[in-house]
């Protein structure tokens, strides 16, 4: 019935499902039984998320964002009396807008980035708190609040959100909030003991152990079966292969969208088939660099908070796990971050915009970061910013697309190690596309082609979302960035 499988998926029964499942049952097979009005009567099916806003009344682009944060947040009290799928939350939080229309774990930061930029920071505060507050039900942050997401995490960017609040509000703010980020990582780190004696490469869930001890992370979902939000699109690549292999696939699949790259041939073994996606055979570099940031993070301040034994020990996890990535997530040939394929003993030969996370949190040498700037403009920067990958295949995570998030923590990478002249360039490139397809539209989009310089075609499983809460907040932060003469971003202080 609906172009986007996701829509029935929200859809809120209108009575007992019980009932509704027993009347269907008793009229499906009925000839002049009629799926669509059945639908119509038993549920509340959702609509998109309407942005609000008086275009007309708007003629600079900071002024448009500016008034798109009140008509993106929404407010998800209750506690699913209704029978339907979205997870409360104590706060009002900015979602992405379009077919989002609920809280995303990583598009939340990058919201918050521009949520700052516009001197909006109680929203800010609003999402910690609903962060924490999942942390307390689930033991982790939900890709979003819909019980099927609950499965899985999302990239972990809550201690970037603390970050954030820490230097606009002071270390008071953050200081009950630290334990909770370090129960997420738990999470994250969850089943390591039992992999101590381990031989070799070996996995459990999101922990993969080096054959020398060392700790690092995948992308991982647990359960392994369709995605209620794609059931069909995944049924249907399953039907590709083989029948016992079904279950490897959607795990896989499911890993690659707690990656929040779904989908992208990053994870696929051939670039061109979808069905040969092995996300959870990949040592991400963009995860790992994440979670080298928490265990700083993590250290620094439970040493602030009288707890420094505790914070030497997540040093020495840091410090570990960044030799580690350089280790392995550097592919000598293309002088670039990569993926590490722990099945094939081998660093990944696609070169991916995940090789600036390194950059962004300060895992990598100033060397090869040199490196990574060179490489950048050779094979990544086109007319409209960067490109995602260098491969072109449909899927929305590979080239001609660029993404504002990927722009943000390249550029802030970049600021970092002082390459800042490239940073500006891709800066105002990024925006420049932002701005004509806004001159032209009168919209902000999820996605942009950095190629011929639109908003992107529908690539992937579902359509182009208008809106667009990440995009917004990246134009917003790095106008206030660009517009900075000390070369990067205002780091944190304690107070």
């Amino acid at each position: 019935m609906f172009d986007d499988q996701k829509t029935f998926a929200d859809a809120i029964p209108g009575e007992d499902p019980a009932v509704i499942e027993e009347r269907f049952d008793e009229r499906r097979d009925s000839p002049d039984f009629d799926l669509a009005e059945f639908v119509e009567t038993h549920f509340h099916v959702p609509e998109p998320i309407d942005v609000d806003v008086d275009e007309s009344a708007v003629d600079r682009l900071d002024q448009y964002i500016d008034r798109l944060w009140s008509s993106l947040s929404r407010t998800f009290d209750g506690n699913l009396a209704d029978c339907g799928t979205r997870i409360s939350l104590p706060e009002p939080h900015v979602v992405p807008g379009g077919r989002f229309r609920e809280m995303y774990y990583w598009d939340s930061y990058f919201i918050a980035e521009g949520l700052a930029a516009s001197g909006r920071i109680d929203p800010i505060e609003d999402m910690v708190e609903n962060f924490t507050s999942l942390i307390d039900r689930f033991g982790f942050i939900p890709l979003g609040n819909r019980l099927y997401y609950n499965s899985r995490s999302q990239v972990p960017l809550f201690y970037r959100i603390l970050r954030l609040l820490e230097r606009e509000r002071g270390w008071s703010a953050i200081r009950p909030h630290v334990p909770r980020l370090e129960r997420e990582y738990e999470f994250w780190t969850a089943g390591s003991d039992e992999l101590q004696d381990a031989d070799g490469w070996a996995t459990h869930r999101r922990v993969v152990r080096t054959p020398d001890g060392t700790t690092l992370n995948r992308y991982w979902d647990d359960v392994a079966a369709p995605r209620p939000e794609a059931y069909d699109h995944d049924r249907e690549l399953a039907a590709s292969v083989p029948e016992a292999d079904e279950k490897r696939l959607y795990r896989d699949v499911r890993a690659a969208c707690e990656s929040g790259w779904d989908f992208s041939s990053r994870w696929l073994r051939d670039p061109d088939d979808l069905s040969t996606i092995r996300t959870t055979e990949l040592v991400p570099v963009d995860l790992n660099a994440l979670l080298y940031g928490v265990e700083s993070s993590l250290a620094e301040w439970l040493d602030v908070a009288g707890a420094p034994e505790r914070a030497r020990q997540y040093e020495a996890t840091a410090a570990s796990r960044r030799e580690t990535i350089e280790a392995v997530c550097w592919n000598d040939e293309a002088e670039f971050y990569v993926d590490y394929a722990w099945t094939d003993g081998r660093p990944s030969e696609r070169l991916t915009l995940a090789g600036v996370v390194p950059l962004f949190t300060g895992v990598a040498s100033e060397q090869r970061a040199a490196a990574v700037a060179r490489r950048l403009r050779e094979a990544f920067l086109v007319d409209g910013g960067l490109l995602t990958t260098l491969h072109e295949t449909g899927e929305q995570w590979d080239r001609p697309n660029g993404w504002a998030p990927l722009h943000w923590m390249a550029v802030v990478g970049l600021r970092r190690y002082g390459h800042d002249g490239l940073a500006a360039e891709i800066t105002d490139r990024w925006l420049r596309l932002n701005r004509s397809v806004f001159d032209r539209t009168g919209e902000m989009v999820e996605k942009y082609d950095v190629c011929d310089g639109t908003h992107s075609l529908d690539h992937g499983e579902y359509r182009l979302q208008y809106g667009f809460g990440w995009t917004n907040g990246v134009v917003m932060a790095l106008r206030q960035l660009r517009a900075t003469d000390d070369g990067g971003v205002v780091e944190p202080s304690h107070d």
